[in-house]
């Protein structure tokens, strides 16, 4: 299966090293040191790859530039103080020299050509390098390990003279659920039953979920179901499976990697036991952490962008690459709606028991793990609201760290509403006065506790003003009442 490196290449982003113009550098002349050192390497280098833009630009067949980067990859990993230097040396010096003849014509006339061939008998010299004798191979990325992906990248870079640094991106799922997707879209689904998160030529990872309570939209992961698809020589088709109360620290066949054993190119290391495992698929470059919190699942990934968009048309139904749909969504454009202040959740015949949070009591626990109001507190408070189990406190924090030791951008890390509308917007703003004030009538039984949890919305700056005005209709309505 091919590396889909063409399409990571279209979308190449300017500004790299070979797009200066270093050609109007002014260079020393090479150095003629008593004993043998490295400072001519390092000026031969830079010779080749300052003024690489200059001449070589105006007549392309000169290949100069590129044998100066295979020098550069042959040496750069040698060390004049073991044994063994010169020999590896002299034979990097001998293909240098040999790739430059074989450019003598084309490269007439071209001063980094020139300029290069002195530097490379001045370094013969030095290290008595004789000019007849074995020469190391101008495609030094044969030596290259295919199943490491860094690898892989490095010898793609070498092949075509430039540097093109690796893009991660990062999807998570937790909670009711709550979906960051690989573009950093925050959303809350319904997506009950089995969904597919990812499916490409590399990795397919599908979850289930499953109501969390009886009457509600709101569901949660109880199972994952994660395809390692077989690579080259790297590893076998793996398959690995989670539900609940069942986290396994292998895949389904037995096994704990994928590979030959000795390489562990892909590896399942238990964190802890029956909570907490994590993948990591060395030929792919790819992490996938799973954690059991209370009774639900949770799932964090990071992935190579030219590897996440791999992939067919027919495969296009992917949460974490496209979002929920639109049916499917909970949320409304990232605001979070909340149950109706005051009500209880009903009691007997549940699988697990409720416990009656109000908005205030709600944000009270959600800041005991998390002091950023972005959108994970939010997550937690509207989990809090909607099932009443205190897991998803530790769901939500969770997530928040499994955030912060994948996702490679810092400064994206925490995810605010817009300050346009309610962070929150309770039934009371999100579905109009009249609606909250139909529910409420339905809460007779406790109408002071109902005045009481609206004068805190009123007064608390948890909230956006655009729903002031609503929450005073609301209470003046039940006053009245």
């Amino acid at each position: 299966m091919p590396w889909p490196h063409a399409a990571a290449s279209s979308r190449r982003q300017p500004g790299h090293l070979h797009g200066r113009a270093w050609g109007e550098l002014r260079l020393p002349a090479l150095p003629r040191p008593r004993r043998p050192s490295l400072a001519a390497v390092g000026l031969l280098a830079v010779l080749g790859l300052l003024l690489g833009s200059g001449d070589c630009h105006l007549q392309t067949p000169c290949q100069i530039q590129k044998c100066t980067a295979d020098f550069v990859s042959l040496t750069s990993h040698l060390n004049s103080a073991l044994e063994g230097f010169d020999l590896e040396f002299c034979k990097a010096l001998r293909a240098y020299s040999a790739c430059t003849y074989r450019n003598s014509k084309v490269c007439r006339g071209n001063l980094v050509y020139h300029s290069a061939v002195l530097g490379i008998s001045d370094l013969m010299n030095q290290r008595n390098c004789s000019k007849d004798g074995p020469s190391s191979s101008t495609n030094p990325e044969v030596t290259h390990d295919p199943c490491n992906y860094s690898d892989h990248t490095k010898a793609r870079e070498h092949q075509r003279g430039e540097k093109t640094p690796t893009t991660y991106l990062f999807c998570g799922l937790f909670g009711d659920p709550h979906l960051r997707t690989f573009k950093d879209h925050f959303q809350t689904c319904k997506v009950e039953g089995a969904w597919p998160l990812i499916d490409n030529n590399y990795l397919s990872v599908q979850v289930t979920n499953v109501p969390v309570v009886p009457g509600s939209s709101a569901t949660a992961t109880k199972k994952i179901t994660i395809i390692f698809k077989s690579y080259q020589d790297c590893t076998d088709q793996k398959v690995y499976q989670a539900v609940t109360d069942d986290l396994p620290a292998s895949f389904v066949d037995g096994t704990t990697t994928g590979g030959d054993g000795h390489t562990k190119n892909l590896q399942i290391v238990e964190k802890v036991t029956g909570k907490y495992v994590e993948m990591h698929a060395r030929y792919i470059a790819t992490t996938v952490y799973i954690r059991q919190l209370g009774y639900y699942l949770t799932l964090a990934i990071r992935m190579p962008q030219e590897l996440v968009m791999a992939y067919e048309e027919s495969q296009d139904l992917q949460l974490c690459v496209n979002g929920c749909p639109s049916g499917e969504r909970i949320d409304d454009g990232g605001h979070l709606p909340l149950p109706v202040m005051g009500q209880l959740f009903p009691q007997g015949g549940a699988a697990h028991p409720w416990s009656a949070y109000t908005l205030e009591t709600a944000t009270t626990k959600c800041n005991e793990k998390m002091m950023v109001k972005d959108i994970y507190f939010y997550s937690c408070v509207f989990d809090l609201l909607t099932t009443g189990d205190a897991n998803f406190t530790t769901a939500a924090h969770s997530a928040l760290k499994d955030v912060e030791a994948l996702h490679p951008k810092k400064e994206h890390w925490h995810i605010f509403p817009s300050s346009g509308g309610c962070h929150l917007r309770v039934p009371c703003c999100h579905y109009r006065t009249s609606f909250f004030l139909q529910k409420a009538e339905q809460l007779q039984q406790n109408p002071r506790r109902l005045i009481k949890q609206l004068s805190f919305l009123r007064t608390n700056s948890f909230f956006a003003p655009l729903c002031l005005e609503a929450y005073e209709t609301c209470l003046q309505r039940l006053r009245w009442n």
